[in-house]
């Protein structure tokens, strides 16, 4: 069994968490902050001055407060909305996922979980879109997330079934089947890409790299009970992970449930990547890039490790978004370039420090 945290880790960590209010009230500030100079960046620039006006908390003139209005409510807030809550699902996800494989190395993305679901989403496009021509009705986006949902469902569990044998979980194996399920699934869309046609292949190209344009009130709203089914349920389940570090026979000893926890892990991680997915594509490494960071600072125990993931991945992907948006402007850069960018080499350098403290 792999530990979660290092001995520098834990030592760190427990100074942090003398001050668990600081932590996340910094984070909670942090994230206000990033959303701020979000909302004034883009094509059409909001000033921060003008900022307070728009929002209805000023007069201003009001041509201008007009202008700014439409801007943000109608296209720079359902953007910022939505990649605050599919940074905390991300990260949340990750979060879960290490705590329940007992390895700080799994990663919805790499898991081939977000692939998953992101092939039964191209998949309830091409198949529904067919299904419903002789109608003339185009599928209803509510359809996507239950379709994302249902292809990371089914992918964890596979996962969880393969990486997992009399109680302990292979590291290899989790790895080397996340890349083969990942395989399958981009196969998969590979060949829906080459049946789909014209409309069908821009949904689907959609869902290849990752993206916030199409950031709509719709998608925030319907991805919304997802974060609330999130944020309820790991306070439940967060002294389980804490001790189901120690493997699962001594966390069933001390009173866990393991096979309940397990399931209601699974759920979560399946709901919070397939609404993620189904709303913004395939995105990685925000899963794994934010535990890893903040088990530096509070330590591996998740009764505070899981509010501040969902905090620091919001942070994290609405930054990302941010330079999306500019680095090559007026084009706009898929997001899940710019988190490939910088989770690559993280997880290069975990997987060095890995080894460094193996041998």
């Amino acid at each position: 069994m792999t530990a979660l945290a290092a001995p520098g880790e834990r030592l760190a960590g427990r100074s942090a968490l003398r001050s668990p209010t600081l932590v996340l009230g910094t984070l909670i500030v942090v994230l206000l902050l990033a959303a701020a100079v979000a909302a004034t960046i883009g094509a059409a620039g909001i000033p921060l001055e003008r900022l307070p006006a728009a929002l209805g908390l000023t007069q201003g003139d009001p041509a201008m407060v007009a202008r700014d209005q439409l801007v943000l409510w109608s296209i720079r807030l359902p953007r910022i909305a939505l990649a605050i809550m599919i940074g905390a699902l991300l990260a949340a996800s990750g979060t879960l996922m290490q705590g329940l494989f007992r390895n700080p190395l799994a990663d919805p993305m790499l898991a081939g979980i977000s692939p998953g679901a992101g092939f039964a989403s191209a998949l309830a496009i091409v198949v529904g879109d067919r299904m419903l021509a002789e109608a003339k009705m185009v599928v209803p986006f509510e359809i996507l997330p239950v379709a994302a949902i249902a292809g990371a469902l089914i992918t964890t569990i596979i996962l969880y079934r393969l990486a997992t044998r009399y109680g302990r979980t292979s590291i290899a194996t989790l790895l080397l089947a996340g890349i083969a399920i990942g395989a399958l699934a981009q196969s998969g869309i590979g060949f829906l890409v080459f049946t789909a046609d014209d409309r069908q292949l821009r949904d689907i190209s959609f869902w290849l790299l990752g993206s916030l344009g199409g950031a709509t009130w719709t998608k925030v709203w319907a991805i919304m009970p997802f974060v609330a089914l999130i944020c309820v349920g790991l306070p439940f389940i967060a002294r389980g992970l804490d001790l189901m570090v120690l493997g699962e026979a001594e966390a069933f000893h001390m009173g866990v449930a393991v096979e309940r926890l397990k399931r209601i892990a699974i759920v979560l991680v399946a709901c919070a990547t397939g609404a993620a997915v189904s709303v913004a594509g395939v995105i990685g490494f925000v899963g794994i890039v934010v535990p890893h960071l903040l088990r530096l600072v509070i330590g591996p125990g998740h009764r505070l490790l899981l509010p501040a993931a969902l905090c620091l991945g919001a942070i994290l992907l609405l930054i990302a978004d941010t330079f999306a948006r500019v680095i090559a402007a007026p084009a706009e850069l898929p997001i899940g370039i710019v988190t490939a960018i910088i989770g690559a080499p993280f997880f290069l350098s975990m997987l060095l420090r890995q080894r460094a403290l193996v041998g």
